[in-house]
């Protein structure tokens, strides 16, 4: 039973009747998200009528490598992780985004193919708008072609400095700067802190380094009393002492 209601939520269409709060709720999400910026309230509320609401499982995926781009998803709830396979078949995690991050197509041309693949990381929510759909709005709506253009470009930067970490930075540093990037993408104010959803392993894989050596890090840091390392997360309690993290193991 509980398996049919959630498959029949993952497919709602379109046409689904919004009531006043639930259009309020789109509409403030959509003017928190990068990608909407600079728009006004009623073309955000046309924007949000066009969407339609999607329900990811944990591990489910949105989209996977090789597959055509049909849509674009505005993340609601939840986090997505986004991965790359290899020739030799290694998983390489380039992004993880949480509320307000888009993933999908985004300047692609319809007929392109995902060059990534996306999954959630847990249950997650998200608006879904069809990418001829997304293509109408963009003509309809400059701003959005623009505002597509600055996510790119600060992704772009993004893994420059990512890049630069690996190769310039000791351990310590790299998994310390990876952390605080991660705060403010999928960071959840819990009580005590704020929790970052993810794995040593991932943890590991994203910063270059080795789950030894990073379980190794996380200890000693949840010794020191600013972190608390979990089994599937990170609890952050300072984040002020992870950016004066020395580059002492």
């Amino acid at each position: 039973m509980a398996t049919a209601i959630l498959q029949t939520m993952r497919q709602a269409p379109a046409t689904t009747v919004l009531t006043a709060s639930n259009l309020a709720e789109r509409v403030h999400l959509i003017r928190t998200s990068p990608l909407f910026s600079d728009l006004s309230v009623e073309q955000c509320e046309d924007i949000a009528r066009q969407a339609r609401p999607r329900v990811f499982a944990r591990d489910e995926m949105l989209f996977m490598q090789g597959q055509p781009v049909r849509d674009l998803a505005l993340i609601r709830t939840g986090s997505v992780k986004i991965m790359q396979l290899s020739p030799n078949g290694n998983e390489v995690i380039l992004w993880m985004h949480g509320v307000g991050n888009v993933v999908g197509g985004l300047s692609e041309p319809i007929s392109s193919f995902h060059s990534c693949t996306a999954r959630a990381m847990e249950q997650s929510t998200a608006l879904v708008w069809e990418y001829s759909v997304l293509q109408n709005l963009m003509l309809k709506y400059p701003q959005i072609r623009r505002n597509i253009s600055q996510i790119l470009f600060s992704r772009l930067n993004e893994l420059e400095e990512r890049f630069r970490e690996v190769a310039t930075e000791k351990v310590a540093k790299r998994v310390a700067l990876a952390l605080l990037r991660l705060l403010k993408h999928i960071g959840k104010k819990v009580h005590g802190g704020v929790e970052i959803s993810l794995s040593r392993e991932e943890l590991a894989q994203m910063t270059g380094t080795t789950l030894f050596t990073t379980s190794r890090l996380l200890s000693k840091w949840g010794e020191m009393g600013f972190l608390l390392p979990r089994r599937e997360s990170v609890l952050v309690r300072d984040p002020d002492r992870l950016e004066l993290v020395s580059d002492d193991l």
